[in-house]
């Protein structure tokens, strides 16, 4: 065994995406230190939908024990018209969807999925957690030394950037100009359940999707609060206007949606909201005995609700193949990246895709609708590829 060995993989990055790594890496016996630069480790945002692909590896990986009691199972994936307030489509997610996957679909908050991440990653022997931001790194032949802005360096095995969106290790790897702005804004809003007016999709992950616009509920914290996510495109943006998607925005964005569209916004959050990008698919992830996972590979869109999912189905690709062959750490890294490449580039620009079929007007709305109508009720064909996960699980000990 070389020395290099017994040396730890280094995890720049502990959200979701590098906690998932450090978990299946330490699963694998893989000895994991995980860096994250705020003291205490904590996911911000609202609600996550987690499809089969990612329930799977969540459950086999041993976070559903305890993430089981925060997640709400809605009964239907529904697509409305905020025009006209018509059903478009209907995904249902009962006994035939769940025979089909194998697994079920459930929201539940950021914070209990990384939460539950945690306590679980923290009963591995083998995971380790410090505070601390990766600066930079160099490549040794034997190692890799990762130098954190507060002027300590750790020598690791190997060294994986899950920094997300504005990762420093892929604006070094990459070099591709950085996130790719889209002009699509988000508002958020949690009110408890009760508050609901129109109760009538209640258990339901229900989309309102409009010209330019959509809005997406869904409930949380096991179905006691409701979860409200509006987005829309700026017209601001579209002006090169950097100062884009303000409230007056938002509020006009869904001028053209019914009028019981236009009364959810009083149930948002208007102190904050968040400008959407992602990144353009790369070709090459790794340098030496570094690599890219999550967000900082291939940051998405959330119109397949898939990013988080992404991140996961890296880190049991990473871990089974760093696994394998621990004294290669470069040819494992090329290998990992090999089988998810094209993966996530789909994922990407199908998120577009779908962003713009949401967001349809006039006659390519009414286009949308029609086909929307013919569509099956229980299994989404136009993403089986995604759900079914690839065949993942074979690698997760």
């Amino acid at each position: 065994m070389k020395s290099s060995d017994k040396l730890p993989v280094v995890v720049a990055g502990g959200g979701i995406g590098g906690l998932c790594a450090g978990l299946a890496l330490a699963r694998k016996g893989v000895r994991v230190k995980v860096l994250e630069r705020a003291p205490e480790v904590g996911e911000i945002g609202y609600g996550i939908q987690i499809a089969p692909n990612g329930h799977a590896i969540l459950e086999r990986l041993g976070v559903m024990q305890r993430l089981a009691p925060h997640v709400f199972y809605p009964d239907a994936l529904v697509l409305v018209d905020a025009v006209d307030v018509k059903e478009i489509a209907r995904i249902d997610l009962g006994e035939r969807f769940q025979s089909h996957y194998k697994h079920r679909y459930f929201v539940v908050h950021r914070r209990d999925l990384h939460a539950a991440l945690m306590e679980t990653c923290r009963r591995e022997k083998n995971f380790e957690f410090e505070e601390g931001e990766v600066e930079s790194y160099e490549n040794l032949p034997d190692s890799v030394l990762v130098h954190c802005s507060d002027g300590k360096t750790h020598q690791a095995m190997a060294m994986i950037g899950v920094e997300g969106l504005r990762s420093r290790t892929r604006a070094r790897i990459v070099q591709d100009g950085g996130p790719r702005a889209t002009g699509h804004v988000v508002y958020r809003g949690l009110v408890p359940v009760e508050d609901i007016a129109n109760k009538n999709y209640l258990d339901s992950m229900v989309m309102y999707v409009g010209p330019g616009c959509h809005l997406v509920q869904y409930r949380l914290r096991g179905g006691t609060v409701m979860n409200n996510v509006a987005t829309f495109e700026s017209p601001a943006f579209k002006r090169w206007n950097p100062e884009y998607g303000g409230v007056d925005e938002l509020m006009s964005a869904y001028d053209e949606c019914a009028p019981q569209i236009r009364e959810l916004l009083k149930y948002f959050s208007l102190e904050k909201s968040w400008q959407l990008h992602d990144l353009q698919p790369a070709t090459n992830w790794t340098d030496g005995r570094v690599t890219l996972l999550g967000d900082a590979a291939h940051a998405t869109l959330q119109y397949l609700a898939q990013g988080a999912i992404m991140a996961m189905e890296d880190a049991v690709v990473l871990s089974h193949e760093l696994a394998r062959q621990p004294g290669d750490v470069n040819a494992a890294f090329i290998r990992y990246q090999q089988q998810r490449l094209n993966r996530t580039a789909r994922v990407v620009t199908t998120a577009r895709l779908f962003g713009a079929i949401m967001h349809a007007s006039a006659g390519e709305r009414l286009l949308r609708n029609e086909l929307a109508l013919k569509r099956d009720t229980e299994i989404p064909r136009e993403i089986d590829w995604l759900y079914r996960g690839a065949g993942l699980l074979d690698k997760i000990d």
